[in-house]
């Protein structure tokens, strides 16, 4: 008899196991087959920072997250519908975050005595009553695995280990995803190992065939595609976005891009991929230190190229001092931080927003430059893109603060169109521009106050270089203080400049009456999203604006602030752009704070919005 099939919305589903179980994988899999099926999708990858953590521990457990959806989603849910727990350890670190009535698929093969008592559960929680609460589906994974690949060539270790890809194909037919995707996977994957690949197509296979065949799944779940605007689509995660965004960068602008890095939790992950589009122009340079990466890529800027770096939290605090060079000396240098949990070591994969004041202030003398941040995973492309333009079009270096959770999560993106990119003109100086024949390096455009870009090895435009105070138009160095002072404010007033080249703040308000706005800025867009529009169901009203550009900030933003009477802003960190927008605009925001190493969850913020509504 067919099983009956329901049809669902939506559906959170989070894999948590071992960090040596293959949850990431697991969920990427999941992930890729919903994306090609069509659904809006978000992902929160959330796993150690240790290589293998001490297995069947609470600090080792390893989890990913998928939100879909046959309608357009902005975070990965705050609570799962689904929990598949490869082992006690993992059941009780994600328990609390399920509602009642939420679905737990157990592998009741690792619920023995020890990996029990490893997390401090002295009675079997499948069986003291723990989980009435919810739909419990007990399941032998792991020898359900075993039993399938009794008859391979590989030993009862390797064949444990495919647990997941059973897992896999158990809820790939739960939700009537696609296989082909995994299976064309599996077989470039495992290549070269044809025993270890035949093992894992089985596992999937027998998890698809179980979920068919037993009693114990009565039911299986459609959710439909969601309707999106036309065009080209495929999942993305921030890091791969932001690689393609800076090769964009690149192709629009003419320059050869060169990446000078060192490998660093949560960024690492540009770097290999960049590594892989030599034939772009690409070239990358995994440096001794960070120091040494961001200072190939400042040389590289010099000699007429894209210099890029990228880097965290700890690595940022290392390249200040050359990140101080390229204020002085004016050069294109995009620094690409991708903020994760601190301070020292901290939580490295962990997200946070705490490196904004840093990038605004954390040089030595006054060295503005500008700063700018995504919002969503696909929206880093766009976000590495202008910080390419600001770049060149300013000589300037500026930085892109993404986060952890843009970095690892993933949603679906709409190729965009070459003619939908801006075109980045180099102008480099190609001759003598003073009025005597000579070359002066530091003579602005009056537009963008500019200085020339003199690529070395052009005759006649030799200048000097440094880190040394420059003469206002000769390049020289110069210790006069009518001299320091005059290039001190030109150097912030080239960056003010950049607000007249930026759009100006956009605010959601449908009714136009809101008394209230919410103001965020980076990767808490969805979250604030998500809470906005509980908030609007539910009849209240609240105006929402996000800020891509923090320095400068919007032409209007002042305008904005002062046109609500109370203004909530949301950031995982202490209140950094709360501090900075009192203090430029003398308006007392509302700080909503916590740095728990996690993204807002939308219910916690429509309370919140919601409450600052209700104030008399």
């Amino acid at each position: 008899m067919a099983k009956q099939i329901e049809q669902l919305d939506r559906v959170i589903i989070r894999f948590a196991g071992d960090s040596g179980d293959g949850m990431q994988l697991t969920g990427d899999r999941f992930t890729q087959e919903t994306a090609s099926f069509g659904n809006d999708l978000s992902t929160l990858p959330n796993f150690p920072a240790e290589i293998r953590a001490p297995a069947g521990t609470l600090p080792g457990v390893s989890s990913f997250q998928l939100h879909f959806a046959d309608h357009d989603i902005m975070t990965p849910g705050d609570a799962p519908d689904v929990l598949v727990a490869m082992n006690p350890a993992a059941l009780r670190a994600n328990l609390g975050d399920l509602p009642r009535g939420a679905t737990i698929i157990v592998n009741t093969d690792e619920f023995t005595k020890r990996s029990l008592a490893k997390v401090g559960y002295a009675v079997d929680p499948l069986t003291d009553g723990t989980l009435d609460a919810f739909h419990v589906s007990a399941v032998g994974l792991t020898s359900m695995t075993v039993a399938a690949l009794a008859d391979s060539d590989i030993s009862k270790k390797d064949a444990q280990r495919a647990k997941n890809m059973f897992a896999l194909g158990l809820l790939s037919w739960m939700y009537n995803r696609p296989t082909e995707g995994t299976t064309s996977f599996l077989k470039s994957k495992f290549a070269s190992k044809p025993d270890i690949l035949a093992a894992n197509l089985t596992a999937f296979q027998a998890g698809w065939n179980f979920g068919e065949t037993t009693e114990d799944f009565a039911v299986s779940y459609e959710i439909k595609p969601a309707k999106l605007p036309a065009g080209t689509y495929r999942n993305i995660t921030g890091n791969l976005a932001t690689a393609y965004g800076l090769i964009a960068g690149s192709q629009q602008s003419g320059l050869p891009l060169f990446l000078g890095s060192y490998p660093i939790t949560p960024a690492s992950d540009i770097l290999h991929e960049l590594s892989r589009h030599k034939r772009f122009g690409v070239r990358t340079f995994q440096a001794e230190d960070e120091i040494a990466g961001v200072g190939a890529a400042l040389g590289a800027s010099f000699g007429g190229s894209l210099g890029v770096t990228t880097t965290s939290g700890p690595g940022m605090v290392l390249k200040q001092e050359a990140v101080g060079l390229a204020v002085m000396t004016e050069l294109p240098l995009v620094i690409i931080d991708v903020q994760r949990a601190g301070p020292s070591t901290g939580m490295p994969t962990k997200t946070e927003q705490t490196d904004l004041l840093m990038a605004l202030y954390g040089r030595n003398g006054e060295s503005p430059l500008p700063v700018v941040a995504p919002s969503s995973p696909a929206d880093c492309f766009d976000a590495a893109v202008e910080a390419t333009r600001l770049a060149v079009k300013y000589r300037t270096p500026v930085i892109m603060l993404s986060d952890g959770y843009l970095a690892n999560g993933s949603e679906p993106w709409r190729l965009p169109q070459v003619s939908e990119l801006p075109k980045i003109e180099p102008a480099f100086a190609t001759g003598p521009n003073g009025p005597d024949g000579e070359f002066l390096p530091y003579l602005r455009d009056e537009e963008t106050l500019a200085r020339p870009w003199a690529v070395p090895g052009t005759a006649g435009l030799e200048h000097r270089i440094g880190g040394i105070e420059k003469h206002a138009e000769s390049g020289d160095i110069s210790y006069t203080p009518d001299n320091h002072d005059l290039m001190v404010r030109t150097r912030q007033a080239k960056v003010d400049a950049i607000a007249r080249d930026i759009p100006e703040l956009e605010v959601s308000d449908p009714t136009g009456d809101a008394k209230v706005l919410v103001l965020g800025w980076g990767g808490t867009y969805g979250s604030i999203t998500a809470g906005v529009r509980r908030v609007r169901r539910a009849g209240g009203r609240v105006a929402q604006a996000h800020l891509r550009h923090l320095n400068p900030f919007p032409a209007n933003l002042g305008e904005v602030l002062r046109s609500y009477d109370r203004v909530v802003v949301p950031e995982i960190n202490l209140g950094q752009l709360s501090l900075l927008l009192r203090g430029r605009f003398l308006v007392d925001v509302i700080g909503y704070n916590k740095v728990r190493g996690l993204p807002f969850k939308a219910e916690e913020l429509a309370d919140v919005l919601q409450e600052v509504i209700d104030r008399d």
